[in-house]
């Protein structure tokens, strides 16, 4: 009790302290004007209050390192592990995904909230019960072996390691926009912040600093809505009160859908993806043509002293261009399908499944529902979701916890829709309709900084801009959120530090849980069982600095958006962790070589399905294969997640019977 008292005390001091450091940067900003330092404070001055909190909780004690010594509060549990929870995705895709896609981003929301439903009933409590460091060694406990230790860390090694990735990537482009530094270095910037974090104190230093990471990134989502919102005639509170503006949006998208200069620039698109696919059915004559055409306009330009500019366009072009006709048919076929994509009339944010027929209908509610599941079933099944519960005082404790953290993420959650509608409105009124020739500063300095998030092209000639014409990537909707809006640059500073503590605080908890199998169950159980307690607190410190490293390089290759490596994530997760978990905890047959089994059949069908089905790998590899059913492959858990359990419980019915030991263990997790 005295605990608690006292962190509720030390953080009601710190949210005090940031909403005044919130107040005398705006008042500093009216003084002397918006400058590039409001970005460097709003960055560097959070994380080096992580750095204080991660120095203040360093340990070398093992239990304190691997699960925070078991005594954190279910309240600030809750809190740390909803900031765990809110990644880079949430704060800067899942807005982003609204914004575009409208009723489908719902999935997003659904699946990952609903999950800890899963997670609260299912999971939690009964890896409580058993009280072990890690997932893997839950597994390895429950089924007395080292080879369903090594597969479920392996699992938990590449789950978090994508997740990582993207988390990292998010940092990048937060650093990108707002301290204008290269994109890979601002990863490794982001890198130092992640490290200061959880390299020192492990889960105790993480948990305490994931806390605070929380107020910051709360206070930076609520505060830039109610003043859009307030701006907007909303109130300050406009949670209760955006189904108004959302009727206005719906009346700006059918004026857009239905006025004559859109539909010109639609058609415009048409006709390139008409001409996309002539290309393609001439295929690979016309990857050979097309190589010598780039070839010799650049050695005419050089002939002719052309401009500078124009030569080194087609030298990126042609060193773009795809390696030879396979890779040309993959490239090919995503960029028409991106034209034919924006040669639709625009879908209204509320309208469920739109298609042109009954059977596109039923696709698109196929890959809504396939991806629900996944998420679900995912957040289910995160390593470093589930050992959050490890740090509580009880099985009780763990349960209440669960109910926080569903509390604190639904807080964010039934925010980011009003700013998917605020930010949607803003551009149809202030942006639609604008002559090229007056575009706002925003889209300048975006175009300048990261051209790729942000396409404006008149492609009807007439110089004004149609919604049609506009290609915005969802991941800059919240990070320019504030500019679009017309706030003061403080707002985006403030913007930056919420996503920068989103990103920071998932990537401590996926680092140390990559390092945390890695020397736990990897080196200890697996190794060297006779390495002692200082030994395995110093081997994981070092694994954690390699594995950061790693990720932070893999992230510079910049693989894909945020919301897709996050989306494969939890496939990954859910198809190689779900089933043997929830078998291991209400099943007693399961056996270990059913366990291993199902693992791997789960793992093995997942990662397939998105190596031959996702561009970036098919372009990679060369090979593509047919997607089955038409899912997205960001779903592909829809297929694992059976496989694993068909596999898994065929094997264990096989398989002798586990024996009373086995039995008893495994009422002893279920019971009180």
């Amino acid at each position: 009790m005295k605990l608690t008292h006292r962190l509720i005390r030390s953080y009601a001091l710190y949210t005090l302290g940031f909403l005044f450091f919130i107040y005398v940067l705006w008042r500093v900003e009216r003084a002397t004007g918006a400058g590039t330092w409001i970005g460097y404070v709003f960055l560097f001055v959070p994380i080096a209050v992580y750095a204080a909190i991660g120095l203040l909780s360093r340990t070398s004690d093992l239990v304190e390192y691997y699960v925070a010594g078991r005594r954190v509060p279910s309240v600030f549990n809750g809190m740390a592990t909803a900031a765990d929870w809110l990644s880079a995705a949430s704060f800067i895709g899942l807005a982003g995904s609204l914004y575009a896609t409208g009723y489908d981003g719902l999935a997003y929301m659904m699946g990952w909230t609903g999950g800890y439903c899963l997670v609260a009933f299912l999971l939690a409590p009964y890896v409580r019960k058993l009280a072990r460091y890690t997932i893997p060694d839950f597994l390895g406990t429950r089924f007395s072996s080292n080879a369903v230790r090594g597969i479920a860390a392996l699992s938990a090694i590449l789950c978090s390691f994508v997740y990582l990735v993207a988390q990292i990537q998010g940092v990048g482009l937060i650093a990108t926009r707002f301290i204008g530094v290269d994109f890979a270095i601002g990863i490794f910037c982001g890198l130092a912040g992640i490290l200061v974090c959880s390299f020192l104190g492990g889960m105790r230093a993480v948990t305490w600093t994931q806390v605070a990471q929380y107020i910051i990134l709360i206070i930076a989502i609520l505060i830039p809505v109610s003043m859009i919102a307030h701006k907007d005639g909303l109130g300050w509170v406009p949670q209760f009160s955006y189904g108004r503006l959302m009727a206005r949006v719906e009346t700006l998208e059918q004026q857009v859908r239905d006025a004559p200069p859109e539909q010109r620039v639609r058609d415009n698109f048409r006709r390139r993806a008409a001409a996309m696919q002539a290309r393609l059915d001439a295929l690979p004559q016309s990857f050979v043509e097309e190589k010598s055409r780039l070839t010799q306009e650049i050695a005419d330009l050089r002939r002719h002293n052309g401009p500078l500019r124009d030569i080194n366009e087609r030298e990126r072009a042609l060193a773009a261009f795809p390696r030879d006709a396979v890779a040309a048919h993959s490239v090919w076929t995503q960029q028409r399908d991106e034209m034919l994509l924006r040669a639709s009339a625009p879908v209204p944010m509320s309208e469920a499944f739109p298609a042109a027929s009954d059977e596109e209908r039923n696709l698109h509610r196929r890959n809504f529902l396939s991806l629900l599941l996944c998420l679900s079933l995912g957040t289910a099944s995160l390593p470093h979701i589930l050992t959050r519960y490890n740090t509580t005082t009880s099985v009780a404790s763990a349960r209440r916890s669960v109910g926080w953290t569903l509390f604190f993420v639904a807080l964010f959650y039934l925010t980011v829709p009003v700013l998917a509608v605020l930010i949607k409105y803003e551009i149809l009124t202030s942006l639609v309709g604008e002559r090229f020739s007056d575009l706002p500063q925003w889209v300048m300095q975006w175009r300048r900084i990261e051209p790729y998030l942000i396409g404006i092209s008149d492609m009807n000639g007439d110089g004004i801009v149609r919604w049609s014409e506009i290609q915005m990537q969802p991941d800059m909707v919240v990070l320019a959120a504030p500019e679009i809006a017309g706030l003061p640059y403080v707002m985006s500073g403030l913007i930056a530090a919420g996503a920068l503590a989103a990103a920071l605080s998932t990537a401590d908890g996926l680092l140390l849980t990559i390092a945390n199998a890695l020397s736990h169950d990897v080196y200890y159980h697996m190794v060297d069982p006779s390495a002692s307690s200082q030994r395995r607190v110093t081997i994981s410190k070092i694994l954690l600095l390699g594995v950061a490293l790693f990720a932070s390089y893999v992230a510079s290759l910049n693989t894909g958006n945020i919301l897709f490596l996050v989306g494969a994530a939890f496939s990954i997760a859910a198809s190689s962790l779900f089933p043997v978990l929830v078998l291991g905890v209400f099943w007693k047959r399961t056996t270990r070589r059913g366990a291993v089994a199902g693992m791997v059949a789960g793992l093995a069908v997942c990662i397939y399905y998105i190596v031959s089905t996702y561009p970036f790998f098919t372009q990679l590899t060369g090979f593509s294969g047919a997607r089955w059913l038409g899912i997205e492959p960001i779903s592909s858990g829809v297929f694992g997640v059976p496989a694993g359990f068909l596999v898994a419980i065929a094997v264990s019915l096989v398989d002798r019977r586990p024996d009373a030991y086995t039995r008893a263990l495994v009422d002893y997790i279920r019971h009180p």
